[in-house]
């Protein structure tokens, strides 16, 4: 793996004319783009032994701060994915940040705290093994890179995808190397595109978008200060909303020392430009929002920012994927999109792996889109409307529009969202995407639930058995013989399927629930029945009790038919 520098801005495209080498480099999948949707792809794929290559055009990772809040679901995929370690070793710097503030001013005890704390009370521990975390993309896409590399990926930076062509065997695209000029063909089985909002390949391949389009436009500005911190004093905030008339923005630490990030209001719809958000008028509004027009404030960067509310069509055409911002746009407020992102990508990793392994067929690809299009059209609504109920700085919501309070429905969005539809069977079709109330009690279609459980003496979540294959859980004493069902089935059908019983001590496959639990009731079944829970930790299926066919007849109906195995 070649070490990036930092991110660089584009330069003049690459000349199509030139030609390619005659060598072809060949490779199971292309992805294209390297920023956190990119990269967690890789790591992803990596994980389960898909080789794989990235391109991205810039030189590095990101170099701004944003992106910044990780969310509980997306943590849980990292700790499975072994870098939660390294990424909260990225994040001490913030991770005394909690909370959202709102206020005219930070000068004086005026304004509100939407909410004190992500998980106040502690009560996140009933759902999951881990929680949100602080880390900016700055300091996260490194730590992606590092453990994407290690696990394998081919990573190229520097080097832009020119052109590609599909065809039903495949993808060939034209790739330039930015720093030689060299051109190479890469031939790959799939394409995913993690390019962007405005992804080339997306508007190659013609896909629409649905959604109302633009919500407002900021300027993120980069600035030091010194005497902020004393200003700010104890309230350590993720964010805060500062609603001065004509001097609104939202502030947020970078360092809670001397670097901050400011986001303020821009209306290119009213003529205003760039140009006019000179160092003199940053630096004055920022003074203004504080409340303190004697405060030093240096100007270190300026960048335009659009929040929009847009999802792809269609998440697949042939053998091309998007995943991210290619797929899917939305407000900001909540760090809805990149976790979305990510969450893509892993939902399209493992069904690439069982593809390419051979054991699934195409029909589990299909599902990509009838899973995650759902999400991103229910997550985006979400999105817009924290922003109405937050004020975000130059969103002005239609009459009408807005949420029912602070922080109403988050946990459910961020870890709760449900898939009706895909490669899941007895899911209720009628049910939301995103329910009322956060339940996670192992119906079809859901996150499985959180159990700590005692494996080979070793404690653990039962999350952390979903990876890297098919799992079964049944009752080591009740029911039917699950577990030699599922040995059988393995074998013959080849199938990364692994059996665990609960109850069986001293067994490999024994898992005991701690504190007594009862692991068919939180699963919402009987000791009787069985749960199949898939490599990306959602149920699959589940039976209430011992089925009148038998469990091996029933268990490949369910195998087959969800993995599309012909």
């Amino acid at each position: 793996m070649r070490q990036p520098a930092a991110r660089a801005e584009r330069a003049d495209a690459a000349d199509p004319s030139e030609t390619a080498g005659s060598a072809t480099h060949h490779v199971p999948v292309l992805i294209v783009g390297g920023s956190l949707v990119g990269l967690s792809t890789s790591l992803f794929l990596g994980r389960l032994g898909v080789r794989h290559t990235l391109v991205e055009r810039h030189s590095g990772t990101s170099i701004h701060p944003r992106g910044r809040g990780n969310n509980v679901r997306t943590m849980e995929l990292f700790r499975v994915a072994g870098t939660e370690p390294d990424i909260h070793r990225a994040a001490e710097t913030l991770a005394g940040n909690h909370g959202i503030l709102q206020t005219p001013t930070l000068v004086g005890d005026a304004g509100e705290w939407l909410f004190r704390e992500i998980d106040p009370g502690g009560g996140l521990a009933r759902f999951s093994p881990t929680g949100w975390c602080l880390c900016s993309q700055n300091d996260l896409e490194p730590v992606l890179l590092r453990h994407a590399g290690r696990l394998g990926g081919d990573l190229r930076y520097s080097t832009e995808m020119l052109s590609f062509e599909e065809d039903p065997d495949g993808v060939t695209a034209l790739v330039k190397s930015r720093e030689t000029g060299e051109h190479t063909r890469i031939r790959a089985e799939y394409l995913v595109a993690a390019d962007g909002p405005r992804s080339p390949v997306r508007e190659q391949l013609g896909i629409g978008q649905s959604g109302p389009g633009e919500l407002f436009h900021n300027v993120s500005v980069t600035f030091r200060s010194r005497r902020l911190a004393d200003v700010v004093g104890d309230r350590r905030f993720i964010v805060c909303y500062l609603t001065s008339p004509g001097a609104d923005g939202a502030l947020l630490p970078v360092d809670n020392r001397e670097h901050w990030v400011f986001h303020a209001p821009w209306h290119p719809e009213q003529g205003e430009t760039l140009e006019e958000f000179t160092d003199e008028r940053c630096a004055d509004h920022i003074r203004r929002a504080v409340g303190d027009l004697d405060l030093d404030v240096e100007i270190t960067g300026r960048a335009p920012w659009h929040a929009a509310q847009r999802v792809a069509r269609s998440y697949r055409s042939g053998r091309v994927f998007l995943a991210g911002d290619s797929a899917h746009e939305m407000s900001p407020t909540g760090a809805f999109g990149s976790n979305t992102g990510i969450q893509d990508a892993h939902n399209l990793a493992w069904k690439l792996a069982a593809v390419l392994g051979g054991w699934a067929g195409d029909g589990l690809l299909e599902s990509y889109d009838a899973e995650r299009r759902p999400v991103a059209e229910a997550t985006s609504a979400r999105a817009a409307a924290r922003s109405a109920e937050h004020s975000h700085p130059g969103f002005a919501p239609p009459p009408g529009t807005g949420g029912g309070g602070p922080q109403r429905g988050i946990l459910n969005v961020a870890l709760g969202y449900r898939y009706p539809h895909g490669a899941v069977l007895g899911a209720d079709t009628a049910a939301p995407v995103v329910p009322e109330k956060l339940g996670l009690s192992g119906e079809p279609g859901t996150r499985a639930p959180h159990l700590w459980v005692r494996h080979q003496d070793e404690r653990r979540s039962t999350l952390d058995l979903y990876e890297k294959s098919l799992v079964l859980l049944s009752d080591a004493e009740e029911g039917p013989d699950w577990h030699r069902a599922a040995l059988r089935l393995a074998e013959e059908l080849s199938l990364p399927l692994v059996s665990h019983r609960f109850g069986a001590l001293d067994d490999v496959a024994g898992l005991v629930a701690e504190d007594g639990a009862d692991w068919a009731e939180r699963h919402g079944t009987t000791r009787a029945g069985a749960v199949l829970v898939r490599p990306d930790g959602f149920v699959a299926w589940r039976s209430a009790g011992a089925p009148q066919e038998g469990a091996e007849p029933t268990l490949r109906h369910v195998l087959t038919t969800v993995l599309d195995l012909r």
